[in-house]
């Protein structure tokens, strides 16, 4: 929590107390189980299904898993108002083709917000050989229709962006 900073996060994305929010590789629900104090409901994705169970666990009521495949989020077309990448990203294979399911996913209006490592070493997260470049990341956005929208500062180890569609 020191250096994720979870409750800036929360607050920084101003979450609407009607809006719908996909967490993608949420796990066991670190910042899904947060996101649903303050949205309508929230969809923990995530490929591994034990990881989801301890999600479920104690959950709130407005929290939903969702067994993921690793190239489909599986989410229904305009479905959800924000989804939510925290240190995942260089898990998907084929993120243009990743990127296009979660373009379909989005209601009218939406956004996808990512956090990821800065791509040098670091005391914390992947090996840098793992991490993915925030310039990358804006032009692999770019390149599938995106746009950054905003982008934030004020977490040590990572980047924090903001994309809608264009």
């Amino acid at each position: 929590d020191k250096w994720q900073k979870p409750e800036q996060v929360v607050k920084a994305l101003q979450i609407r107390p009607d809006e719908v929010i996909a967490d993608i590789g949420a796990g066991t629900g670190y910042f899904a189980r947060r996101f649903a104090h303050h949205a309508a409901r929230v969809y923990a994705v995530d490929i591994d299904g034990k990881l989801l169970d301890k999600a479920r666990e104690n959950a709130p009521a407005n929290l939903e898993t969702v067994l993921a495949a690793p190239d489909d989020p599986r989410l229904p077309d305009k479905s959800v108002d924000t989804v939510f990448f925290c240190n995942v990203l260089h898990h998907i294979e084929n993120r243009p083709a990743y990127y296009a399911k979660l373009k379909a996913a989005l209601k009218p209006g939406g956004r996808i917000v990512n956090i990821d490592f800065y791509k040098k070493p670091l005391p914390v997260g992947p090996p840098v050989s793992m991490k993915l470049s925030e310039d990358d990341v804006i032009a692999e956005f770019k390149a599938s229709g995106f746009r950054l929208a905003r982008k934030l500062e004020y977490l040590p180890y990572q980047y924090f962006l903001k994309f809608t569609p264009e």
